[in-house]
């Protein structure tokens, strides 16, 4: 293996997290707001995704649930990825395009917050879970990339969009997760103050 190629996936990822420092800081602590908002008010948060948005998903709800860095009650939240029953259910019974958004419409309530995540912006049951999210009142906070695809372009003026200056899936992972860092921190620091 080539150092050089190995240096370039690490220069090619400072390049996306410092412009993405410059584009997304303010959505981002937008998007600290609305969640610590309705986790105030007693809603809870919904999370999606496939692949790796999926695993993105299980980290936020587990980070919220269990803790970040700091000790705290735990915080109601849900990735409506880790079911392996109501998944295969849904995606056999309706349409895997369903997965996301039967949960949304079993589990959803007004106030309540979906965190919707795809690279590409794209994804059919991710875009499904939001017009459901939209229609049970929820506020849907959007990581995407790629310029948002279909996700930035049906998202309601109270809606919150984080899409990472990039086409390449890794970068935008790699970009997500930060994201989700923050979210999770910011949170922390909301309910027990700054350390």
């Amino acid at each position: 293996m080539s150092v050089e190629r190995i240096q370039q996936h690490f220069h090619e990822s400072a390049l996306v997290h410092r412009e993405a420092l410059d584009t997304l800081a303010i959505p981002i602590a937008a998007a600290i707001d609305v969640l610590f908002g309705a986790l105030a008010n007693g809603s809870r948060i919904l999370a999606c995704g496939n692949g790796g948005s999926a695993a993105d998903a299980q980290h936020f709800a587990a980070a919220l649930v269990g803790g970040f860095e700091r000790e705290r009650p735990g915080l109601p939240a849900i990735a409506l990825s880790t079911n392996p029953s109501v998944l295969t259910a849904i995606g056999n019974d309706s349409a895997f395009e369903e997965v996301f958004s039967k949960q949304v419409r079993a589990l959803g309530q007004a106030g309540d917050v979906l965190l919707a995540i795809s690279t590409s912006g794209n994804s059919v049951n991710v875009l499904a879970a939001i017009q459901e999210a939209h229609e049970r009142e929820m506020v849907v906070i959007a990581l995407t990339g790629n310029g948002g695809g279909v996700i930035g372009e049906m998202l309601a003026d109270t809606d919150i969009h984080v899409c990472v200056p990039s086409a390449r899936t890794a970068r935008i992972q790699e970009v997500h997760l930060l994201t989700i860092h923050c979210l999770c921190d910011g949170i922390d620091a909301m309910l027990l103050g700054d350390e």
